[in-house]
């Protein structure tokens, strides 16, 4: 027999009080999960959206309709930043992304689809689904835009992760409310046997007190015979503090942002570190992005012969430096005739300009041309 057992039997009217509920469970902290995702992977997808696609023939700029259409308005209902931002989300958050292009010469980025993969044929898409709507037919691959971003999906690496934060996350979140929670106790008066109705009754008593305590800044209680209540603890703050729980969200970003090759203080926006971690960005984030992105589009919207003879889609606007932040770079690199002005130019990510004085050598800080320099001025003809 135990210990419970014995006290009940030698007080039978202490045996109601054990089935009253004085706990209350607490939720789980999916939002976690969502708040790192979204913050890093967002990042990434704004920074995308910013690019400037042009299709370029012969070292010149075509506008042509792929130009409208990804710069301006790939479909009916986006914005060419909205597209990309949108086909940036997905490439990260579910490991590929699928555009089509319509009868009507939109780019729609499919909900779901199916890949049918082959040996030795291209694979095909079937069963694409747009906004709720089933395309019938199958697409062959050089039919579509079609990118996958690593060899899994981001959520098997995060996946293991959320759940311990989450678990953290909630146990810090109780410890701080319990560090400001006012404490009490109920007496009872249990010589008096309730019948389960007045359990019921009592029960319901407890939850609108105790709810009372916790929503109102001022609660008053009526003062019943045979029940008391006694406080004894008035929101101490000792304990954990609120900053703990900052740090752990930070870290929880700090973990999704290394996956995705995003500098900690770049994602946190701290300033002293602003000019390193903005170029390791490019790099090592960005860069790799956009050359997945413009070998896809010159596969799929570029012939071969025509790539082979200079014709090819360049996504500019982000990779490239600031002109004048590298002005005495750029001073160096002219006058010592390593590069042209245009060849300057396009590397800074504009177009090559059509003065062809641009396309000679320089040097010197006379920026003359090399075949017109003088000199001699000590021959032996003088």
């Amino acid at each position: 027999m135990g210990f419970i057992d014995s006290v009940l039997r030698r007080n039978s009217e202490l045996e109601w009080m054990f089935d009253l509920d004085l706990t209350y469970e607490t939720t789980q902290r999916a939002y976690l999960k969502k708040m790192a995702l979204e913050t890093c992977i967002n990042f990434i997808a704004r920074t995308i959206s910013q690019s400037d696609f042009r299709f370029m023939e012969n070292g010149k700029r075509q506008l042509n309709d792929w130009h409208y259409l990804f710069n301006v308005r790939p479909n009916t209902d986006q914005s060419a930043a909205d597209f990309w931002q949108d086909f940036t989300y997905r490439l990260i958050d579910e490991n590929e992304v699928l555009v089509i292009k319509t009868d009507s010469d939109d780019f729609l980025i499919a909900d779901n689809f199916t890949r049918n993969e082959f040996a030795v044929y291209p694979d095909t898409f079937s069963n694409v689904m747009v906004k709720g709507y089933t395309f019938q037919r199958t697409y062959q691959m050089d039919e579509v835009i079609y990118l996958t971003y690593n060899n899994e999906k981001l959520s098997k690496f995060t996946d293991g992760m959320f759940d311990d934060y989450a678990n953290l996350f909630s146990r810090m979140i109780e410890i701080a409310l319990r560090n400001y929670q006012i404490r009490g106790m109920v007496g009872i008066d249990s010589t008096q046997q309730l019948t389960k109705e007045n359990r019921t009754k009592l029960q319901n008593f407890i939850d609108k007190l105790f709810n009372s305590f916790k929503n109102n800044s001022i609660a008053l209680v009526p003062k019943l015979k045979g029940f008391e209540y006694d406080e004894v603890a008035s929101g101490e703050t000792k304990g954990q503090p609120i900053d703990e729980l900052t740090k752990l969200k930070r870290s929880l970003i700090d973990d999704v942002a290394n996956i995705l090759g995003i500098p900690n203080a770049l994602i946190h926006g701290e300033l002293a570190e602003y000019e390193t971690a903005i170029k390791a960005y490019v790099k090592f984030c960005i860069s790799p992005l956009i050359k997945k992105i413009e070998d896809e589009l010159n596969a799929k919207l570029i012939e071969k012969k025509n790539y082979l003879k200079g014709s090819r889609v360049e996504v500019k606007g982000i990779t490239e430096m600031n002109p004048l932040e590298v002005a005495d770079a750029v001073d160096k690199l002219i006058g010592s005739m390593a590069y042209t002005p245009n060849e300057v130019r396009v590397k800074l990510g504009d177009e090559p300009s059509l003065d062809p004085r641009l396309d000679e050598h320089y040097f010197t800080k006379n920026y003359q041309p090399a075949g017109t320099v003088e000199g001699g001025e000590n021959n032996d003809n003088n």
